[in-house]
């Protein structure tokens, strides 16, 4: 059984689920665009807060309620998927490799169908715990031999969880689509009634190999769909991109809770290919404590462009990530790329807003985040996006190529905020390049300027660029390192050298403020200036973990 956790009252809740009072033992299930449909934007979204996810998919295993069917070595276990019913649970004969593309059929039914090694629970990793290789030998497999996936969700199927199972492609296969596929691309999926849903990935290893070119591990276009705990490596491909995991027409909502992500292109992204079903939004999303990680063994090997791309997504929750290891190569070396973007051509209504980015690492890299407002004439540019209480360190590393951009606000995104973050750039702290309408709030963070500090394209540093480019602005309150004072908005700090901020430990990376330190309790809102490093250590504890 899968739950879902609305924030409200117990009045509206029943509300948006369609439940009258005498009644509340049936509920009607939404897909995504119908559930953004019954709910009315929040107050905080409407005064400038991007607004949170309005569901979060709770994925707390529950007692199966039906058989259990058990598939041994060399049995039909696509045979035993069709003949099973909701509330059974499939029971794959530890250490088997089962060869195929297998596909979970649509039921009628609620109940869930569990798909998982025959290992008792006390001998795998407990609920919270992500998969390790290393219980490789353990698990039952699930490998395609050619370019299919080893698992596909038939259209309109539904309640399916997959639990410590591996996935991967046999040895001798080269190129493939995806390995787990659940829902089909705009050709193949048109109609919402067909779109698979209630599906969950949990405590699995999935995997490409050293000499495999797959698309992407998992494809997401699906609803009420969750991959937690999970361990998604060597998802690489040449001269195209790949992905861990992309969604581009499902409507969610998402849970990516937990898991260790490895993709060349980008390791997850939303968008990138317009939807079948028309004004689609991938919605609802919820992305924590995940390690998303690039092996510098790919340079020159692998196609790569960032960690984490959004074209058409809405109403996310990023918290409690680390990011590391990104470079030039297919795109500028950009971490973390955020725009509105119209892929092919066939989808205007696509947009990137209500994004919340809080509470994160993200290390090593060509350059951190650009928000670009649109592409492909898309009808809305990206907006309403909150980058809080992150760290960006070691931006423009040596090696990795690229300009050491901190942040970069390109083609018009708007109500954009960087609030209490630490970043420390080679070359410039935030660059703004062709922008007209752009309301930007920038305060309490602690940035280096590099070379060039708050820059705008061919109008310079501090005030001009900030004047020229934006339409309303808020600078007020962080400390940046070296910059020239009379260049700036007032009311800002301007240390002339990084031991000046006071961090308890800069060179062993604990950027927490002394109680000498002139930003102690300086911010706005009376906090420390920069990131609350005891709070995001607390998001990100054991999260990078290989």
């Amino acid at each position: 059984m899968v739950m879902f956790r609305f924030a409200g009252s117990v009045a509206a809740f029943v509300a948006l689920l369609g439940l009258c009072a005498d009644c509340t033992g049936r509920r009607q299930e939404l897909d995504g665009e119908a559930l953004a449909e019954q709910v009315p934007r929040t107050a905080a979204a409407d005064t400038g807060a991007p607004e949170l996810p309005r569901v979060f998919i709770d994925t707390r295993l529950q007692p199966s309620t039906g058989r259990q069917l058990n598939v041994r070595r060399g049995e039909n276990l696509q045979q035993v998927l069709n003949d099973a019913r909701p509330g059974d649970a499939i029971l794959l004969e530890a250490g088997t490799t089962f060869v195929g593309s297998f596909t979970l059929p649509a039921k009628v039914g609620d109940a869930w169908i569990t798909i998982r090694t025959a290992l008792p629970n006390a001998e795998l990793p407990p609920e919270g715990t992500r998969m390790r290789p290393a219980l490789a030998s353990r698990l039952a497999k699930l490998v395609t031999s050619g370019e299919e996936p080893a698992i596909v969700a038939a259209a309109g199927a539904h309640h399916y969880r997959i639990m410590a199972v591996e996935i991967t492609a046999a040895p001798n296969v080269t190129s493939n689509s995806a390995l787990v596929q659940f829902g089909g691309s705009g050709r193949e999926q048109r109609d919402r009634s067909t779109v698979p849903h209630h599906l969950v990935i949990d405590r699995s290893y999935i995997h490409g190999h050293a000499t495999l070119s797959t698309r992407r591990c998992v494809a997401l276009n699906s609803a009420y769909t969750a991959i937690v705990d999970s361990y998604l490596s060597d998802c690489h491909g040449r001269g195209f991109d790949s992905q861990a995991v992309c969604g581009w027409n499902g409507p969610g909502p998402f849970k990516i809770v937990n898991n260790y992500l490895e993709g060349a292109g980008e390791n997850v992204m939303f968008g990138g290919g317009d939807p079948g079903i028309r004004g689609l939004i991938p919605s609802d999303i919820e992305i924590r404590r995940n390690y998303f990680f690039k092996p510098l063994s790919w340079k020159g090997v692998w196609t790569v462009k960032n960690l984490f791309e959004l074209k058409n997504a809405q109403r996310l929750l990023v918290e409690g990530n680390v990011f590391e290891n990104n470079w030039v190569d297919a795109q500028s070396g950009f971490a973390l790329v955020f725009k509105s973007e119209n892929q092919d051509g066939g989808a205007p209504w696509s947009v990137t807003r209500d994004v919340t980015l809080r509470n994160n690492k993200i290390i090593n890299t060509a350059s951190g985040l650009v928000i670009l407002g649109r592409a492909g004439n898309a009808d809305e540019s990206a907006n309403q996006i909150l980058i809080q209480n992150n760290v960006f360190d070691r931006v423009g590393s040596s090696g990795l190529g690229g300009g050491g951009v901190l942040w970069e606000l390109v083609e018009d995104p708007s109500e954009i905020t960087f609030e209490h973050n630490t970043g420390f750039a080679s070359k410039t702290a935030l660059m703004f390049d062709v922008l007209q309408k752009t309301y930007v709030r920038v305060l309490d963070n602690i940035v280096t300027r590099g070379e060039y500090g708050i820059f705008g394209s061919a109008q310079g540093e501090g005030n001009r660029a900030i004047d020229y480019y934006l339409r309303a602005w808020t600078v007020t309150n962080n400390a940046i390192v070296a910059a020239p004072a009379e260049a700036y908005p007032a009311h800002n700090f301007f240390p002339a050298h990084l031991g000046d901020v006071g961090f308890t430990d800069a060179a062993r990376g604990d950027y927490r403020l002394t109680k000498h330190s002139p930003y102690k309790d300086a911010g706005t809102d009376g906090r420390d200036i920069g990131a609350d490093i005891d709070a995001l250590e607390r998001a990100i504890r054991d999260v990078a973990v290989r």
